[in-house]
């Protein structure tokens, strides 16, 4: 164990399931020191999350969908930890027919969906948190994303759309917010075998093609983009504001 982020209340919002990024990144900031706190969509997401963490008071409901759920969880968590030190935001959602085919598949209300709930969900969280003044000084928030925002990812349509504005509010959020001593960042994470993926399709080739232009043809795997997510929530950070670090083995180079 080491103790980058010792002394540290990291806020975990998406981690749904052992292969799951998120956990990926929880259990790395663990291993560093941190205190983790988990917010949970529903309970049959909770009835998973807490076979992992084993501490029912470290969870919360949270929906991300409503500003009401928002508030209500920061609430919860500023009463029970008082105040932390940062946020990973690892949430996003496109109904199925999104994730399609080409992008001309996409509906009005599959899109609004998926930028709702993997896009403006984000600003929201930033939004509530400096309310409920629930982050400390050099508080740091983090954000998942991926290279189908700037690349055309078979089927990805409209979630890579939802990852560009992601990436575009995370600038927006770095400028703003800074101002109070707070960093913005995104991790652009490498493809890889998780519940989220597998609701693309074709999923199985796009792991393929990922693993095949790694630069040593081996795929990331969910510790080392959580290695990235603990340095982002460490003191070390405290000079990378606004940036999107990939975290994919060289995917991104070809």
């Amino acid at each position: 164990m080491g103790n980058l982020l010792e002394g540290k209340k990291i806020l975990v919002m998406g981690a749904a399931n052992r292969r799951s990024i998120a956990w990926g990144c929880a259990s790395v900031m663990q291993e560093q020191g941190a205190q983790l706190i988990y917010t949970y969509q529903n309970e049959r997401l909770k009835k998973s999350l807490l076979k992992l963490v084993g501490d029912e008071e470290r969870l919360v409901e949270c929906d991300v969908s409503s500003d009401e759920s928002i508030q209500a969880a920061f609430s919860i968590v500023k009463e029970r930890f008082g105040t932390i030190d940062g946020i990973v935001h690892a949430i996003a959602f496109a109904p199925k027919q999104e994730l399609e085919g080409n992008i001309l598949n996409s509906t009005r209300a599959g899109f609004a969906q998926a930028l709702d709930v993997s896009s403006y969900s984000f600003l929201a969280v930033a939004k509530f948190a400096v309310e409920k003044e629930l982050l400390n000084e050099n508080a740091s928030l983090a954000t998942l994303t991926y290279m189908g925002s700037t690349r055309a990812i078979p089927s990805y349509n409209t979630m890579g759309v939802a990852k560009a504005a992601l990436e575009a509010e995370m600038r927006y959020m770095a400028r703003d917010l800074g101002a109070q001593g707070i960093r913005v960042n995104a991790i652009s994470a490498g493809a890889v075998k998780t519940l989220a993926v597998t609701g693309i399709k074709d999923h199985s080739k796009l792991l393929d093609m990922s693993q095949d232009r790694a630069v040593d043809c081996v795929s990331v795997t969910t510790s080392q983009i959580g290695g990235m997510c603990a340095f982002l929530m460490s003191d070390l950070s405290t000079g990378v504001v606004g940036d999107v670090l990939y975290v994919d083995k060289g995917v991104h180079l070809i």
